[in-house]
């Protein structure tokens, strides 16, 4: 039985990495198309203002603690999450289980010829790995149907929509009853990762949970996003 948290109004799944690996997986074998969304504290903020935005998030198979604010947010509430569950990190996981069973993936998003790198780079790092087909994430409503037509005849079971939030999670929603894959992931930057383009924190800073301080140290134009944590924190506080 799923077991959430709600933070604002988004159901959070109170669930550890190898839970979500462990129910990704499952989700990868069934029928139908299945949905995970890795909110973080903006992405809740935004679904806390936007309704239909958070009707969408609650219509995920899955909703992952990412981000070391939402765990501080659910222990706020009395309901903790057991830890982060960051969407890179079960992507990762993922990934390393398809190497071994064949199935493939379908990488969709980021800057034209990003994703062709990050397709040569995963083929090298999980030997076995099938990347189906890949697609950039500049397009017109009208590249739609071609778009779709190329992810399905791909033979895809995963398909990461790297489009950044929310309209990652509004393109699978939309797009969800035409697809053929059996999983689909919103997981915004991960292709600039897996391309190279955009660094990791190192592990200390990720052990440490303050992966968000040094993306801003990297970054520090960034700061008007990161304003949305401390607002994120005094939203639950004063809901609470």
């Amino acid at each position: 039985m799923r077991k959430t948290v709600d933070i604002l109004g988004v159901h959070i799944d109170q669930i550890t990495m190898a839970d979500a690996l462990t129910k990704a997986k499952k989700l990868l074998g069934e029928g139908g198309v299945s949905a995970i969304y890795t909110p973080n504290p903006e992405i809740i903020m935004a679904a806390y203002e936007n309704e239909d935005f958070r009707a969408i998030l609650n219509g995920a198979d899955i909703c992952t603690p990412d981000g070391i604010g939402v765990v501080y947010a659910s222990r706020m509430l009395n309901h903790p999450v057991p830890e982060r569950v960051p969407g890179f990190d079960l992507t990762c996981g993922l990934l390393e289980h398809i190497s071994k069973t064949g199935e493939g993936v379908f990488l969709f998003g980021a800057k034209p010829g990003i994703a062709e790198i990050a397709r040569a780079n995963l083929e090298k790092k999980y030997p076995g790995l099938v990347v189906s087909g890949v697609h950039d994430g500049y397009f017109k409503e009208g590249d739609e149907p071609e778009i779709i037509r190329q992810i399905n005849e791909s033979g895809a079971k995963l398909l990461l929509v790297c489009l950044g939030a929310p309209k990652q999670e509004m393109w699978i929603h939309q797009h969800r009853a035409e697809l053929n894959v059996s999983l689909c992931m919103g997981v915004g930057g991960s292709l600039d990762v897996f391309a190279g383009t955009v660094k990791r924190a190192p592990d200390l800073f990720i052990k440490l949970n303050l992966e968000w301080f040094y993306r801003l140290l990297k970054q520090p134009s960034r700061i008007g996003r990161f304003m949305a944590l401390p607002k994120f924190i005094l939203t639950v506080a004063k809901k609470k």
